[in-house]
């Protein structure tokens, strides 16, 4: 690996850092110009970031993995603090930059101007999030976990308010304590190992005695508790529905991400460390992630049905989108996991577009508008004589809002022609070849998640958007402005991309799969990595 290329893999983390730090002194007077510094700075991640996908994918043209690996300070791995770049990682960047560009976009229309700090907390949590993303130990996992967290509870009370206040403090106390669970996790872990390195514990798990295995797997479990608290799992998601649904909408679109960097952790560590060559302790709690992920699907799926708030069915899909990511991983199958890897992509970019349209969406209503029109749905309004014109001649606006809503709804509940609806067939055709179909219920319960967790989505967001475009018991045409629905547009239309683009796009979420139920190249190459001769300063 080049030094050139070398140094790109620490670059998102250093430049949304940097920047932030930058813009922290700045006084808030001077907001348009914090703006146009955290635009170039979050552009420049995203180009950071599909340069080392092209590079991640690049490197492996046979189908086999190969990684890049950046050494703090020149100490090779387990000694010293790595950085790695593989396809998942990678995926996982451009994924993150693009999301936090839409949320800051749409920011900057109004919602950057509620708040102090705003610019450079955004910034903070990128650099966290790409920190999650790259890291190749655990302690230091934990660190950029606290960093992300940190800006995120800045963000969450961004705009003041009593219910944001309440939902927020709620959400800074429960991440307080996953924070703690993370740190004992990952002490037991050490104790039992002796070491924190990822690909390090991968070679060792499978000869650790038996006198030291209650431990790792007690800290394992701890550790994993931690991670299941971010990714919205049963029971410990009550928190999530009450934050995103009262956040700024940039802020929420942002956090749509957040969940995922649990779902990271798991399908990660899960895969790496407790894999099919972990010895005794391989699959290690795979019947309680599989049990979770179903009822958190089955809880979003409630969730969602009795939801009349446009923002609490968009934070109840966040639940049903996580319970089905950590219900279908557990199958342990690569074909399995390349479409909930798509899917991940497809209904991260469809949550982030949904938040955001709800704010616009919501500008021309009156509050309370959807307990009025359930009440009159179910009481009747007095006046059944007298008959509306059923033709109503909509204003662009809300026409381009009611396209987006129905492309929102069409991808979350996974219907076609879009790329929702390629990710689940992926997932369906995946499970239908699993050879131990007959003899084993899973791959049927999960069949049936699926499709009963769509219908659900479906007939939320069909009953929602009747209530919203069709009857609406009293609204006004919002204003919008243009960046305002360029992200919400650009969201949308890379979804569509993504379908017209399918089978690229679904050979690389196979390949990554490969590449992380074959875990063994990524250790060899962490491991391996030689030490990068750099001449001294002033050196020829």
């Amino acid at each position: 690996m080049s030094v050139t290329v070398e140094h790109l893999v620490i670059a998102p983390i250093l430049l949304p850092l940097v920047t932030a730090a930058l813009m922290v002194p700045l006084p808030e007077r001077m907001r348009t110009l914090k703006a146009a510094i955290a635009l170039i700075s979050t552009l420049g991640t995203i180009a950071i970031a599909f340069t080392l996908l092209g590079i991640a994918d690049a490197q492996a043209p046979d189908g086999g993995s190969a990684v890049s690996v950046y050494q703090l300070g020149n100490w090779p791995a387990p000694f010293g603090i790595v950085l790695v770049v593989d396809r998942l990682s990678a995926l996982m960047l451009a994924l993150t930059g693009v999301v936090v560009l839409a949320g800051l976009m749409f920011s900057i229309a109004r919602w950057h101007s509620a708040g102090s700090y705003f610019h450079a907390l955004v910034q903070f949590m990128l650099a966290g999030l790409n920190g999650v993303f790259l890291t190749g130990d655990l302690f230091n996992l934990f660190v950029f976990f606290e960093v992300l967290l940190a800006a995120s509870y800045g963000l969450a009370l961004h705009g003041s308010g009593v219910l944001r206040v309440k939902a927020g403090l709620h959400y800074i106390a429960i991440n307080l304590a996953a924070s703690s669970l993370f740190l004992i996790g990952v002490s037991l872990i050490y104790g039992a190992t002796g070491t924190l390195n990822m690909a390090d514990l991968a070679a060792r798990i499978p000869a650790v005695p038996e006198s030291e295995r209650m431990l790792l797997e007690a800290g394992a479990a701890i550790l994993g508790v931690a991670f299941l608290i971010k990714a919205g799992m049963w029971p410990l998601c009550f928190w999530l529905p009450a934050t995103y649904s009262v956040v700024a909408p940039p802020v929420a679109a942002m956090f749509a991400i957040m969940t995922k960097v649990g779902i990271y952790a798991i399908l990660r560590l899960w895969l790496l460390l407790f894999g099919a060559g972990a010895g005794a302790s391989a699959a290690f709690g795979h019947e309680w992630l599989l049990i979770g992920g179903i009822a958190t699907v089955i809880f979003g799926s409630v969730g969602l049905l009795a939801s009349q708030d446009l923002a609490r069915l968009a934070s109840y899909s966040v639940l049903v989108s996580s319970g089905t990511l950590l219900a279908v991983i557990t199958v342990g199958n690569a074909g399995v996991t390349g479409g909930a890897l798509f899917y991940l992509v497809i209904s991260t970019l469809a949550l982030a577009a949904f938040f955001l349209l709800i704010e616009v969406i919501e500008r021309g209503r009156i509050a309370g508008a959807d307990l009025i029109a359930v009440t009159l749905e179910a009481f009747g309004d007095g006046e059944e004589n007298e008959i509306e014109p059923v033709g109503i001649a909509f204003p662009a606006t809300m026409a381009i809002l009611g396209i987006g809503f129905a492309i929102c709804a069409l991808l979350l509940a996974g219907l076609p022609p879009l790329s929702g609806f390629i990710a689940k067939f992926l997932m369906l055709t995946a499970l239908f070849q699993l050879p131990d179909l007959s003899a084993d219920a899973t791959p049927w319960v999960l069949m049936a998640l699926l499709l009963v967790s769509g219908l659900a989505v479906l007939f939320a967001l069909m009953r929602a958007g009747i209530r919203v475009f069709w009857v609406p018991v009293e609204s006004n045409v919002p204003t919008v402005r243009f960046l305002e629905v360029l992200p919400i547009v650009g969201l949308l239309a890379l979804c569509v991309v993504l379908t017209i683009k399918a089978e690229p796009a679904a050979r690389f979420m196979q390949a990554t799969a490969h590449d992380l139920h074959a875990p063994e190249t990524y250790i060899k190459g962490v491991l391996s990595a030689p030490r990068v001769e750099r001449p001294l300063e002033g050196s020829p």
